[in-house]
């Protein structure tokens, strides 16, 4: 189930999850900048976190997962689209870096963003807390979905994965009967202790087929078919002249008289992006509309 994302459910249960394990997904991620091991960690997780969350758009779109805070690691993005394209990236202060969760990221907030074509964009935000990334999403879910959720995750310099169960208020559009409610009331808290006390190892490498009864048992687990995750930086030549136009021709021919060139390099693959004074011209070159002025 490497690079792989799958969906379950527990039958005749209102419980359901998702599950996620990237090896050359997160290697790929990684190989264009240097991290301290505690932020490879928690860009690890983030990373996983992003796929989980990204495995219940319903729509065509992109979800964001930043972190932002006073501690260490100034800034974290990273964004996984509906069909599971992930990059990252981390902005941190080398001097500050320890172990300890607290000081990684201080007092600091996450941010939720999903946008898509035709849908309104959404955003939510909740504070770090509860001690690390896992227990901060718990606190996002119940606070921004009101779905009492169980999140966990793991992340080493090879493997990094997730779980994330939720108990849901529904099944099949119909209300919960008394009796309903109370088995999945009890499925749900006993999934929660599992999952909570699974050995680290198994979760990053032990088989799916083991991992998910030995969550839920004895209920009846559906494990819908996996999707593949890849590392895929979404930047073009077209996204960074948008870019340089935003900025205004004013400022950009202001650097290109200072410089000689104009070079944009990605944040999250490091690829730079090079404009000479003809790219330039042909940037801010004017458009010519019958009847109107000159339009840039």
């Amino acid at each position: 189930m490497t690079d792989r994302v799958h969906r379950f459910l527990v039958a005749d249960q209102a419980v359901r999850g998702q599950i996620v394990r990237l090896g050359s997904t997160w290697q790929a991620l990684r190989e264009h900048a240097e991290y301290p091991q505690p932020v490879r960690q928690l860009l690890g997780e983030a990373v996983s976190a992003a796929v989980l969350l990204a495995s219940s758009l319903k729509f065509e779109g992109l979800l964001t997962l930043q972190i932002e805070s006073a501690g260490a690691v100034r800034l974290m993005v990273v964004q996984c689209t509906h069909d599971f394209r992930l990059r990252g990236v981390a902005r941190f202060d080398a001097a500050r870096v320890t172990p300890r969760f607290e000081e990684l990221v201080g007092e600091g907030r996450i941010i939720v963003t999903i946008e898509g074509e035709g849908t309104p964009r959404y955003q939510g935000i909740v504070a770090i807390e509860g001690g690390s990334l896992a227990a901060s999403l718990t606190h996002y879910f119940a606070a921004s979905e009101q779905l009492p959720t169980c999140v966990r995750l793991l992340a080493n310099d090879q493997l990094t994965g997730g779980m994330l169960i939720q108990r849901v208020a529904q099944q099949g559009g119909m209300d919960l009967g008394a009796a309903e409610r109370d088995a999945a009331a009890q499925t749900w808290e006993l999934a929660q202790q599992r999952l909570a006390a699974m050995d680290p190892q198994q979760l990053l490498t032990g088989s799916i087929e083991d991992l998910l009864p030995g969550c839920l048992a004895p209920h009846d687990v559906r494990l819908l078919p996996g999707t593949a995750v890849r590392f895929e930086c979404r930047c073009s030549p077209e996204r960074v002249s948008d870019i340089l136009r935003s900025l205004g021709e004013a400022e950009v021919r202001g650097i290109l008289a200072e410089l000689g060139t104009v070079t944009v390099t990605c944040e999250f693959c490091q690829r730079p992006y090079g404009f000479d004074s003809i790219d330039i011209e042909q940037l801010f070159a004017a458009v010519l509309v019958p009847g109107s002025e000159r339009v840039n």
